[in-house]
């Protein structure tokens, strides 16, 4: 009696399934059973502090926390410059990516953007490389290429690093535009009821001398699930912002900074398509050079 045997697609077939089943299961219990990181603070670079801050309630949280001093020596600032090969004036990238190409100390994602959609790990846009728009005004060290028709808050920050919400400071230098703002002369805005995310924003202290970015880490069970604007806003006020904008949230929210070999070293714990460390390629950013040192 002659053998049967499969062919070998077909066992190839059964072994990719088994692969992707074992590789979705593992993803699934680390993505449920990850435990909290330790809290931290350091200092980064030269007037610029880092601090972790991990909470338990109202739900597991981790919040990322930069403070900068604008009048520390070597500060300056970049918004994402404008691309001139296509119609849009931008080229979708990483954070990561926008920091390893413009050899920053620090970066983080900027305001909305389009086109955009996400409709699965295989059916989304942009990648890396397609062409979008920031929606909101934008400007990179002078270069307005994007204008402002939905009245989106804008963060001007001019060439001496003065930083100001809704006013430019003169000649328009580096400007970002955010979806709201959050805190205004000391205190909340009126924020709608919503659900925890991961959450971007960024705040600037009465006198104008120090930027707070927070970056909190969202849709991560157990580990961190977010925060509500409105949460945002009183860590905020806490953190001493006189004036806060919220950034862009959800899969697009990253912070980096220059790790060991200039390598970008994410900070927080992004998520994309349900994937926990996964970044998505967004618009723009806001990227910071700094010294290492007092002595550099």
């Amino acid at each position: 009696m002659q053998r049967k045997t499969f062919p070998a697609i077909i066992i190839f077939v059964i072994f990719s399934v088994v692969c992707v089943g074992l590789l979705v299961g593992g993803t699934a219990i680390w993505y449920t059973l990850r435990p909290q990181p330790g809290e931290k603070s350091a200092t980064l670079f030269q007037g610029i502090n880092y601090i972790r801050d991990v909470r338990q309630s109202p739900r597991p949280m981790v919040v990322h926390i930069i403070t900068i001093d604008l009048k520390a020596p070597g500060l300056s600032f970049l918004v994402t410059p404008r691309d001139s090969e296509n119609d849009l004036p931008l080229k979708a990238r990483t954070t990561s990516k926008f920091l390893d190409n413009h050899d920053l100390q620090l970066a983080v994602n900027g305001g909305s953007f389009g086109p955009w959609h996400s409709n699965g790990v295989l059916n989304y846009y942009p990648h890396a490389g397609d062409p979008v728009e920031p929606l909101g005004l934008a400007a990179s060290q002078g270069d307005v290429y994007s204008l402002n028709p939905g009245n989106e808050p804008v963060l001007y920050i001019s060439r001496t690093n003065l930083a100001i919400f809704n006013q430019p400071p003169g000649k328009i230098y580096n400007a970002i535009s955010g979806s709201q703002m959050l805190v205004s002369k000391g205190k909340a805005e009126p924020l709608a009821d919503d659900t925890p995310q991961p959450r971007t924003a960024i705040g600037i202290d009465k006198r104008r001398r120090q930027m707070v970015i927070v970056v909190i880490d969202g849709r991560q069970p157990g580990y961190s699930s977010g925060a509500t604007l409105g949460e945002l806003a009183d860590i905020l006020i806490d953190l001493g912002a006189y004036n806060a904008m919220n950034l862009d949230g959800g899969g697009s929210s990253t912070l980096v900074k220059e790790g060991l070999l200039s390598r970008p070293d994410v900070l927080n714990s992004p998520i994309e398509h349900q994937i926990p460390g996964r970044q998505r390629v967004v618009g723009n950013h806001l990227g910071i050079y700094a010294k290492l040192t007092a002595g550099d």
